[in-house]
């Protein structure tokens, strides 16, 4: 996968500790960032908003608040995928 540059702000204290862990453990800033974001994206992803919105790109500010109000009521049981079916098209 290609690599990209981005600029981010973070709070002076994240940054000097992340400069802490890079030193100690003899890593780069990038490689310490790369390391937390793959660990925090697939948890993210595993969240019941992400699950039920990920393919909806544009909601409305009604259409949202009804999803979480939706989202609220439902247990991780009620999010369980009990059966698969992959159709050929």
């Amino acid at each position: 996968m290609a690599t990209k540059a981005m600029n981010v702000k973070l709070d002076e204290g994240i940054i000097l500790e992340v400069k802490d862990v890079a030193s100690v453990f003899h890593m780069t800033i990038t490689d310490v960032i790369n390391e937390a974001l793959n660990d925090y994206l697939p948890r993210m992803k595993r969240d019941p908003f992400y699950r039920l919105t990920a393919n909806v790109k544009e909601a409305s500010a009604e259409e949202s608040a009804e999803i979480l109000s939706e989202l609220e009521t439902l247990t991780d049981e009620d999010l369980t995928i009990s059966s698969t079916k992959k159709y050929n098209v």
